[in-house]
């Protein structure tokens, strides 16, 4: 997030960066991280899986229902949001 400056001058929003030791202020992303640990505890060696297992990872988490999203999934809100800017 070096060119952060950058990012918000061109998409017109502001940039948010959490305390260090401080999960309270990233809810989002804790909440994913123990969706993902639930299929891959710490420590797994990640080359014992394929890509094809990464990308199926991926899709699980990507189309769970999201509380902070309205119970919508964040494919579905990107989708959303991809089809509003064209």
């Amino acid at each position: 997030m070096a060119l952060h400056r950058d990012l918000t001058a061109a998409l017109g929003a502001e940039a948010f960066f959490c305390d260090p030791h401080s999960p309270w202020q990233r809810g989002t992303i804790e909440n994913t991280n123990g969706i993902f640990r639930r299929d891959m505890p710490r420590k797994t060696d990640i080359s014992n899986y394929s890509a094809q297992d990464i990308a199926d990872l991926t899709w699980a988490i990507n189309s769970t229902p999201r509380k902070c999203l309205g119970f919508r999934t964040p494919v579905e809100t990107f989708l959303d949001n991809i089809n509003r800017c064209t």
